[in-house]
């Protein structure tokens, strides 16, 4: 049965009631959308998001691979889980993008009987948060262009106009535009997706309005012909962009397919963003429940590596036991099996690919943690395959625990569970930083480079060598790095799988982003606006004459 299907023969409780029964929210505050999802009134949010009661559970995974590897079937597998065996647990994800539901990846947040519903709502509009996202950031672009349109009292250079505009779709032909702001005054631009926008990083990194509009404000949008900086907050533009987001700041409401709690909330790419949900939904969700399960993008080199470097730098909060998902599928890609080979056993593929989990186990353990290394199971997968993999984890002196919680639901993660419970026993008082707040921006991105690439080194192309040190000099040093690369490899290159040693990073550009407060280092061939494949996923939707959408998952 598909995901749809499953997801459609399960009776979705009224929000309401799994707010008010799970969470002891009052329904007085909820905002409904329909029957199935809600927000939670900014004020409430606010005034109920401490003190923190709950244990705060990071879901990563190995390097991702075409066969996918289920990280969000886990988490919402292991949230239904620990409700089973008595553990009052709700779940903290990302919104998705229009551009990976039409593009690539397809419609997301689960499978089988592991899946947030309702998804189709989910997947597309939503609460219309980034819409909102989406309108503040080219009402932004709009005042800076029409700025230059009135006069250009701050002298800003036409030409070092940094703010582009986004839209939450991947198309290719909007990378690079020319706009004519006037009869005599073009400039060259381009467009974003949505998820890339620094708006929708400080969506999920402030803490309250007032932080919202600290941030909005400090967002630099270019410098002026003598090279200051020209923020939003010079155009004019906080209040207004603040108006657009006040909504989007409550956090939405949701549930599994087994009625637990499930927060949506905010959606940063994790390539190239932070890829966290929102610090506002963590907090709420810590204050009405005894573990969060959140989890952050992709492979634990960039999803893990983010969030503990940027959510938590930022926040002060940090995850009390780390979740690492394997599959045997991947482990068998990254030993150099084809997508259309995984049926067949291959144990010796698992143990050639092995050395990638084995370092993110190693970049981990870096941190601090010891990892609940978690095996999602596939139909397919042997006993052979399994205890292999198993055999992996072992040696390494790591709890590894078999899950099918895409064919179980939360029934069959309760040993993932119950290995959970004990991790958080053991979970440091403090993370192990991998790079110091005062150290160089350069030396941030060498020592992720270096610590959990294992790379050589780090070349810096064109000036980006010379535009770090002026961040420096005007006081943006102590920020944390978001490094942008691909998502299939340690290294900048996709292709270069397993576990390898002895590349370099190319950092080719750097971004300020003040107001989310970190340095993007764009790497390899990484784009903020994606493409779309050859044959997009958009091509297989379906729509009933009921209303019925069909083809998302």
């Amino acid at each position: 049965m598909k995901d749809q299907e499953i997801a459609r023969a399960i009776d979705l409780r009224p929000i309401v009631d799994v707010a008010t029964e799970k969470l002891d929210i009052p329904s007085d505050v909820l905002n409904t959308y329909g029957r199935t999802k809600a927000k939670i009134s900014f004020d409430y949010a606010m005034a109920n998001r401490e003190p923190s009661r709950g244990k705060l559970v990071l879901v990563t995974a190995m390097s991702p691979t075409p066969a996918g590897e289920g990280k969000t079937t886990t988490t919402i597998g292991l949230t239904d889980a620990l409700n089973l065996i008595g553990v009052q647990a709700s779940a903290c994800l990302r919104e998705p993008s229009l551009g990976p539901s039409f593009g690539m990846k397809g419609g997301a947040h689960g499978g089988g009987y592991a899946q947030v519903a309702p998804m189709e709502d989910i997947n597309l509009h939503f609460t219309g948060d980034l819409h909102a996202v989406t309108s503040a950031h080219n009402l932004l672009a709009s005042l800076v262009d029409n700025h230059l349109y009135w006069g250009n009292q701050l002298d800003l250079d036409p030409e070092k106009v940094s703010w582009r505009r986004v839209v939450d779709l991947n198309d290719r032909a909007l990378r690079e535009i020319n706009l004519r702001v006037r009869r005599r005054l073009t400039r060259d631009s381009g467009f974003d997706i949505t998820a890339a926008s620094e708006i929708m990083a400080v969506l999920c990194l402030s803490e309250d309005l007032s932080d919202l509009k600290r941030r909005l404000g400090s967002i630099v949008v270019g410098t002026s012909s003598i090279g200051e900086l020209i923020k939003a907050e010079d155009i004019e533009a906080t209040s207004a962009l603040g108006a657009l987001l006040r909504d989007a700041m409550a956090p939405n409401l949701v549930q599994t397919l087994e009625h637990n709690p499930v927060f949506v909330h905010g959606g940063p790419f994790a390539n190239i963003a932070h890829g966290c949900n929102t610090v506002l939904a963590t907090r709420l969700a810590l204050a009405h429940s005894d573990f969060v399960i959140t989890e952050a993008g992709f492979g634990a080199d960039l999803g893990a590596e983010k969030f503990m470097n940027i959510k938590c730098r930022q926040s002060g909060l940090k995850p009390d036991a780390i979740v690492l998902v394997s599959t045997v599928r991947s482990l068998k890609m990254h030993g150099g099996v084809e997508v259309d080979d995984l049926e067949n056993e291959d144990i010796e593929a698992v143990r050639r690919g092995a050395p990638n989990l084995i370092r993110h186990i190693e970049n981990i353990r870096k941190v601090g943690y010891e990892p609940v290394v978690v095996v999602n199971r596939f139909e397919a997968d042997t006993e052979g395959e399994i205890a292999a993999t198993l055999d992996v984890i072992s040696g390494l002196g790591c709890v590894g625990v078999v899950g099918s919680q895409w064919r179980d639901g939360g029934a069959g993660g309760v040993d993932v569970a119950k290995a959970v419970v004990q991790s958080v026993e053991s979970a440091p008082s403090a993370p192990n930083w991998i790079y110091e707040n005062d150290d160089s921006l350069s030396k941030k991105i060498e020592s992720v480079a270096g610590e959990f690439y294992r790379a050589e080194g780090v070349d810096y192309l064109n000036d980006t060598a010379e535009e770090l040190e002026r961040m420096e000099s005007l006081g943006f040093g102590s920020l944390p790095v978001c490094i942008a690369k691909t998502q299939y490899s340690f290294s900048g290159d996709p292709k270069l799988l397993g576990a390898p040693t002895g590349h370099r990073l190319s950092v080719r550009e750097v971004h300020l982003k003040a107001g989310a407060e970190f340095v993007v280092a764009i790497c390899g061939s990484i784009m903020t606006m994606p493409g779309l494949p050859r044959r997009p996923a958009a091509a297989d939707f379906t729509l009933d004459d009921s209303g019925q959408i069909g083809g998302l998952f």
